[in-house]
């Protein structure tokens, strides 16, 4: 038992280690994809990188705070965090509020508040704790649905609505997918599950279908990027740029497909850049990284030391493995286009914080594991 409830040095060590590489790589991809599209737009080469940096040592410092602040903490502050995400930041970016919450590309999703800030982001992480506080207070009765699951379908699927109105589909659904994924963890019936998945089909249809740009975009994805489909030219181009990488790649800042060819290379589309420049290689290290990542953070869940703490810690790795999934998904052409920040590497400062909270939070679970005392499957 003693072994059991020893800390686990080496997995803060090592979660620290990998946020560090995650770091700097992610700079320096960033300025390669970013540059010449910074002085397109009139502003220097470093614009993006900049930013970035900043967007880094404010992740750093959030990190290392969350890292010493007690994880049950977010337990008692998870209502206040889902109503001010919810009921106040996610309402603030609807189309009324036209003075903070600039259009940009057809969405509204950030506000502007003297820097941008993208509510949504920070809602996957309310959105883990909320469903974990609850979770573990519930027990044994989130096997049933009246007093189980219902509770948590009246909250979060308003709050998931919200992120869709934006419009944001794909995020909404993350939101549910990782609040879904905790209540697994936690008990909830398979059955209960296959019945809302059988509900929610036609209605997510009926989302892609309504607005021109995803249907675009489904039948971009489901075309294969067949010729004279305008929505698969993204995809077609990243293809192409990972697969001219080859082996060793091109050489760092020496992609072609970022100069016009594949847009938001710096985002959207980092890891059809780094496919580029970095080689197949590079691609598998980065792979292996984002493995061991979710490998680590599925094994603290595992040892924590409390249904809260295992159901957290199960909701932020699920919430990281997810947005790795569907960007490089995205720009491998298994799944359709998304607009999913690849966590770390993937300019965005909003998505790099919330990583970079999520990380120290894991950090902190670790720090406490030991065996757990009751709960969970």
């Amino acid at each position: 038992m003693r072994a059991a409830t020893a800390n686990p040095l080496w997995e803060v060590r090592l979660l620290g280690i990998l946020a560090a590489v995650f770091s700097v790589f992610g700079v320096a991809a960033v300025y390669g994809a970013s540059s010449l599209w910074a002085i397109g737009d009139g502003h220097e080469g470093t614009y993006f990188l900049w930013k970035q940096l900043v967007g880094v040592l404010l992740g750093v410092v959030v990190l290392l705070v969350a890292a010493r602040i007690d994880y049950r903490v977010w337990r008692r502050l998870a209502w206040p965090l889902l109503l001010v995400t919810g009921l106040v930041l996610l309402v603030l970016v609807l189309p009324f509020t036209h003075a903070i919450a600039p259009e940009q590309n057809g969405a509204r999703r950030w506000l502007d508040i003297g820097t941008r800030l993208q509510p949504s982001e920070f809602a996957k992480f309310a959105v883990a704790a909320w469903t974990a506080m609850l979770a573990a207070k519930k027990g044994e009765q989130i096997r049933q649905f009246k007093k189980g699951l219902l509770p948590f379908l009246v909250v979060l699927v308003p709050i998931a609505g919200l992120v869709v109105i934006e419009p944001d589909l794909s995020t909404g659904a993350i939101l549910l997918l990782i609040a879904g994924t905790i209540l697994f963890v936690a008990g909830a019936k398979i059955g209960h599950f296959l019945v809302l998945g059988l509900i929610g089909i036609p209605v997510l249809w009926q989302q892609i279908t309504s607005v021109q740009y995803r249907l675009a975009r489904m039948v971009g994805f489901l075309s294969s990027g067949g010729d004279g489909v305008e929505a698969s030219w993204q995809i077609q181009q990243s293809l192409v740029g990972i697969g001219s990488g080859r082996l060793f790649g091109v050489g760092f800042g020496e992609g072609m497909h970022k100069m016009g060819y594949v847009q938001y290379a710096y985002s959207d589309f980092i890891f059809s850049t780094i496919g580029e420049e970095w080689g197949f290689l590079g691609v598998l290290v980065i792979l292996a990284l984002f493995g061991l990542f979710l490998l680590l953070g599925f094994r603290i869940a595992r040892r924590a030391s409390d249904p809260f703490g295992m159901y957290l810690a199960t909701g932020l790795t699920v919430m990281v493995g997810l947005a790795v999934v569907l960007n490089i998904g995205v720009t491998l052409g298994v799944v359709p286009t998304t607009g999913i920040n690849l966590p770390f590497l993937s300019y965005g400062r909003s998505a790099l914080l919330v990583t970079f909270l999520s990380t120290g939070v894991l950090i902190n679970v670790a720090r406490h594991g030991g065996a757990r005392r009751s709960g969970g499957r």
